[in-house]
């Protein structure tokens, strides 16, 4: 995040002094408003504050070598997931700080119907999120941003739910489909050190095409609005965020 070197992960819901400063990291209200279970966090940047502010809360801690994309921080997740027995997963994001327990609670209701539950929500400006291709009550694809903005301005009016990022899914289904995202990687260029390579990334999103052919479905649930699903990417997003716990979760 700009103008913040450690992991957004442990930014305040309750600032003292600056945005940056205060009470009520970010990760802990995630880890509370999850529903009960045993927990995994994924870590890499600033692994050591991550781990110093939720220790003590029984989390398991699975490090991703590599920045490779959402799908890889899942599949550096492999052994705790074979190793739990809950019956279903929750895939959440460290950096999106508001989703209400009961959204989750939703999201884990829905997965009586169908094995993998994607949240979506109808933000007033699709900006860059994904978007998702849906019939009736299943998802049938999740489009990325750079791929949808060719579509026709009629298909494009119709597809209004975007896609926050979180998911639920039946473990022994996700079990089952890791090894097909683990060999289906994406070669992009990224900037590293100052420098463009091409790398492979994993993406999370990619589950849902892999389920689709194996007519795994595939439903969805929608968030109560759009900052409930709101990613801290910035100040500007940080102080919303703030603003909102403050009205929502005190």
């Amino acid at each position: 995040m700009k103008g913040f070197e450690g992991n957004k992960a442990v930014l305040p819901l309750i600032p003292e002094g600056s945005p940056f400063q205060g009470r009520e990291p970010i990760i802990l209200n995630i880890l509370r408003s999850l529903p009960p279970g045993p927990r995994s966090i994924i870590v890499h940047h600033d692994k050591e504050t991550v781990m110093e502010v939720t220790g003590g809360m029984g989390i398991a801690y699975c490090h991703q070598p590599v920045l490779n994309g959402t799908g890889g921080a899942l599949l550096a997740a492999g052994d705790f997931l074979r190793q739990i027995t809950s019956e279903n997963v929750i895939i959440t994001m460290g950096d999106i700080p508001l989703v209400r327990p009961e959204t989750y609670r939703r999201m884990e209701d829905r997965l009586k119907e169908t094995p993998m539950v994607v949240l979506g929500f109808e933000p007033a400006d699709r900006k860059q999120y994904g978007i998702l291709e849906t019939n009736g009550k299943q998802v049938t694809r999740i489009v990325e941003w750079k791929y949808w903005t060719n579509f026709a301005r009629d298909v494009l009016d119709a597809l209004r739910v975007c896609n926050s990022g979180i998911y639920a899914v039946n473990r022994e289904t996700l079990l089952f489909h890791l090894d097909r995202l683990a060999s289906s990687p994406h070669i992009v260029r990224k900037e590293i050190d100052g420098r463009w390579r091409q790398v492979e990334e994993y993406f999370i999103t990619d589950l849902v095409q892999i389920m689709r052919k194996d007519n795994i479905p595939v439903g969805y649930i929608l968030a109560s609005d759009e900052y409930e699903v709101m990613g801290v990417d910035d100040v500007t997003a940080l102080e919303t965020a703030q603003r909102i716990y403050r009205e929502r979760f005190l």
